[in-house]
């Protein structure tokens, strides 16, 4: 697989939501982030997914849709949704099949021990289809607010 640039078409995907499918083509002439995370219920990806309910009314105003993936079911992703009470629709990726279209299907080393995960990775998507920044190895401490900084620069 080779790895994707900005500039190049975002990959194309239809993954299962809250309520119903979610497919790129839902997006069409809107930007849209999509974001990959571990996974529901964990300190990094909690926070990640605070930082971005925090700021989901400023996306909107931007006209800017937000999407977090993960692998986690649906039932998963309610009961997180529910308990940190988010903003931010989430979607289901059981396969992989969409992780590992954008790159984010990577392998990992905790403690000497190598094993494939998902890579924590930000997506900003323009309103013409085009991956218009890229973030790989994210840090979660405020890279929302850089994200929603790219996303009013389109």
């Amino acid at each position: 697989m080779s790895a994707l640039t900005e500039g190049a078409a975002a990959p194309n995907f239809e993954l299962q939501g809250a309520s119903g499918p979610v497919k790129l083509a839902d997006f069409a002439g809107k930007p849209l982030v999509v974001y990959f995370y571990p996974k529901d219920d964990t300190s990094g990806c909690t926070k990640e997914a605070q930082e971005f309910t925090a700021l989901a009314a400023e996306f909107a105003k931007a006209g800017v849709a937000l999407l977090g993936v993960s692998k986690d079911s649906l039932a998963s992703h309610a009961k997180f949704t529910a308990k940190y009470d988010l903003a931010v629709p989430l979607a289901s990726d059981p396969e992989g099949a969409m992780i590992e279209a954008y790159g984010s299907w990577v392998e990992k080393n905790m403690y000497g021990r190598k094993y494939m995960g998902i890579e924590r990775s930000t997506f900003l998507i323009g309103a013409d289809g085009k991956l218009a920044r890229i973030w790989r190895k994210v840090r979660v401490p405020g890279h929302a607010a850089e994200v929603l900084k790219a996303a009013q620069s389109l």
